[in-house]
């Protein structure tokens, strides 16, 4: 969930929140030639396009196997059925993320047991997670959010003990590094991964699309069953899946730009850099204005996220100004309607509630410009002079 801001007045220079038809334009070539070459093939759903993908990302990311999934959110869905969590289970999850990190847990009618997060990186809060533990925990998912990893070595430290699986919800944050200059990426971690493919993620579809990467082969293998309702061989089936198939279009798509991935996400950590060194120009900080931190390895920016005094004036500021700007996320899902009968109240996660209140979302993609960046933080600093 989140809410976008659409320039509403013309300005010197506009700044859209995304610019996928630039990320097409320097591709569109060789998509192109991809995409007319799987629809002469007749072959659409699974088959070679997707399994040369998962070899290409399984080999990116480090990990033993990648399954090429229908979105991020059925990755964690075939991640928690594959570990047979079901009614009664409870999975512990940060309340400042993105709906489908707990909305699949209760689909499978087990219980999201909210955390909350660090102030600084909007992670989880690893001291509040081990607090929450009980005899029904059944998996901890964490978030990597906005590009950054949680703090890993901790929550391990902590699941391991108790033998507690880890399914990594890491939509926001392929590439991601233990190290800025290297070391495990984030998805080698826990039991699973789920990634995203999402058109506007840091490697995007043109569709929906995701992936599962996991590092045992039997769980692995439970989990290419249940992405095709169970079966095998065909229509014997041994186990209750689902339809969770990757497009054979979005998997050629995704293997070109996996090949750029590297080089996009070094664009966003230097756009990241310029945004930083403009605010402390601008001395913002003094208006209350904190620019993200970097507490863990290569953060990705699939997001850059400011905290924002008067957030929802200013989103309307910079609107007028013809620039984007994006919420990720207005409300924790622990203030959430249908999680309603959990009984949490407000004030009881205090940290994601000011984070609610004040995250900020700006422009932020390979192709961004220098001006661009500019014009935001000479915006972001007129609101706060006036």
């Amino acid at each position: 969930m989140s809410v976008t801001a659409s320039p509403t007045a013309p300005a010197a220079i506009t700044v859209p929140p995304l610019n996928l038809p630039a990320a097409f334009a320097e591709l569109r070539e060789e998509l192109s030639a991809e995409l007319l070459a799987v629809a002469a093939s007749g072959m659409y759903v699974m088959g070679a396009k997707v399994t040369a993908f998962e070899e290409a990302l399984r080999a990116y990311c480090g990990s033993r196997h990648a399954l090429g999934l229908s979105s991020g959110t059925d990755a964690l869905l075939v991640a928690m059925m594959a570990l047979n969590i079901g009614p009664g289970d409870e999975v512990i999850v940060p309340t400042f993320t993105f709906f489908g990190t707990a909305g699949t847990v209760s689909r499978l009618g087990a219980t999201p047991v909210f955390v909350d997060i660090e102030p600084d990186t909007f992670n989880i809060d690893i001291a509040q997670l081990a607090a929450r533990i009980t005899p029904r925990t059944r998996a901890v998912i964490p978030v990597h959010l906005y590009g950054q990893l949680a703090d890993m070595d901790a929550l391990l430290a902590v699941t391991r003990a108790k033998r507690i699986p880890v399914i990594e919800d890491a939509c926001q944050a392929i590439g991601a590094t233990e190290r800025v200059d290297g070391g495990r990426m984030a998805g080698c971690f826990g039991e699973f991964a789920s990634l995203s493919f999402y058109p506007t993620k840091n490697l995007g579809a043109m569709g929906d699309a995701g992936a599962l990467l996991c590092n045992d082969d039997a769980l692995h293998e439970t989990a290419r069953l249940l992405r095709t309702h169970g079966e095998n061989p065909r229509y014997y089936h041994r186990l209750i899946g689902g339809n969770f198939r990757l497009d054979a279009i979005q998997a050629a798509i995704l293997t070109i730009k996996l090949r750029r991935l590297e080089a996009w996400t070094a664009a966003r950590r230097e756009r990241a850099s310029l945004y930083n060194r403009l605010f402390g120009e601008a001395q913002l900080a003094s208006a209350g204005v904190r620019t993200p931190v970097e507490r863990r390895g290569r953060h990705t920016y699939h997001q850059y996220v400011i905290r924002a005094p008067r957030r929802d004036d200013l989103v309307r500021h910079l609107a007028a100004r013809g620039i984007g700007s994006g919420v990720y996320y207005p409300l924790p899902l622990h203030l959430q309607d249908c999680f309603a009968n959990l009984g949490y109240k407000a004030g009881q996660f205090p940290v994601a509630e000011q984070a609610a209140r004040e995250v900020l979302a700006l422009p932020m993609y390979p192709e961004l410009t220098e001006p661009q960046q500019r014009a935001v933080v000479d915006a972001i600093r007129d609101f706060y002079r006036a």
